[in-house]
């Protein structure tokens, strides 16, 4: 198969395309801004007619953490609605058999019953720290159901996948998700020798992060099949930890010898998001990767990071 990824140099994609390359099966074709821009639908129907690809796995984006998002809402919402919509609508209008969308668990309201079942989307308030990105990811969804239901043999599913992290995150507090930005903030600290460490809110909340490598698994290994999975599907662990935990953890691996601090005045988001993996497990599909296994992989390419910038 040849198959298009979009997002090609963000975190999502980039391990995505690495595992391709590692089964090595399938042309893959990773076109960056300067060949393709996706918010552009001339631009996108004019490569789509060009390459011809037999699959699409969409995972471009906007994408960041509560900052990022509580910041730029406009961004969040249109950015990702624009290219959202110009990569499925062109795909099907190229008559392109198969496209997998990468969802979000934001999409979830922020009281919905945990764990969330894929039934629970668009059932109540959506949680307003990151409101505009979970819109557009909810949009794109629909619009894969829809063309579903007016042409069967269009294969366009959607996986929503629990939080993430791992290699070619973004290592910054005011872009990155949750333990990128943590461990990025965490070393510097240790660094420094600082005595103590502010964490958002109480620390309670609960969140499910999966290892970006599983995801990445998962995709190449469905993307063959994709007839065999529901029209939208929770991707996940099953269980989840408390950012307290996280944070120790971090500690855990980086080697910091703070204390840790609360600060209540900062939001923090839902307090539980975890997913239902029922589907998932219907398939006989797993995860594989442990968070300590998955948190030293990610400082390692943290470090090397540094590296490269020094």
């Amino acid at each position: 198969m040849k198959i298009l990824v979009t997002g090609a140099r963000g975190m999502v994609g980039q391990n995505i395309i690495e595992t391709f390359q590692s089964h090595g099966r399938h042309e893959v074709l990773t076109p960056g801004r300067d060949i393709v821009d996706f918010e552009d639908r001339d631009n996108v129907r004019a490569y789509l007619i060009s390459h011809q690809p037999d699959a699409v796995i969409h995972a471009a984006g906007k994408v960041g953490g509560i900052r990022a998002n509580m910041a730029q809402p406009v961004e969040f919402l249109a950015v990702n609605l624009r290219i959202g919509m110009n990569v499925i609508d062109e795909s099907k209008a190229a008559g392109i058999p198969y496209l997998l969308n990468i969802a979000s668990s934001c999409m979830y309201p922020r009281d919905g019953e945990n764990p969330l079942k894929e039934e629970a989307i668009l059932t109540g308030a959506l949680e307003p720290t990151n409101e505009g990105y979970a819109i557009a990811k909810i949009a794109t969804t629909r619009l894969c159901e829809y063309i579903r239901t007016e042409h069967p043999t269009l294969h366009y599913k959607t996986v929503i996948p629990c939080n993430l992290y791992g290699r070619y995150d973004h290592f910054d507090p005011h872009r990155g998700h949750m333990i990128a930005a943590v461990l990025q903030r965490m070393y510097e600290a240790h660094q420094r020798n600082e005595a103590e460490l502010s964490i958002w809110g109480d620390g309670t909340a609960r969140r499910e992060f999966m290892y970006v490598g599983d995801l990445a698994e998962f995709v190449v290994q469905y993307i063959e099949k994709l007839e065999d999975l529901p029209d939208v599907m929770n991707i996940g662990l099953g269980f989840d930890y408390s950012i307290n935990e996280y944070y120790r953890a971090i500690r855990s691996v980086i080697g910091f010898h703070g204390a840790f601090t609360h600060d209540l005045s900062k939001p923090v988001g839902m307090q539980q998001k975890l997913v239902d993996v029922r589907r998932q497990k219907e398939l006989g599909w797993v995860p594989r990767v442990s968070l300590e296994d998955g948190l030293r992989q990610t400082f390692s390419y943290f470090l090397e990071t540094l590296g490269a910038i020094k």
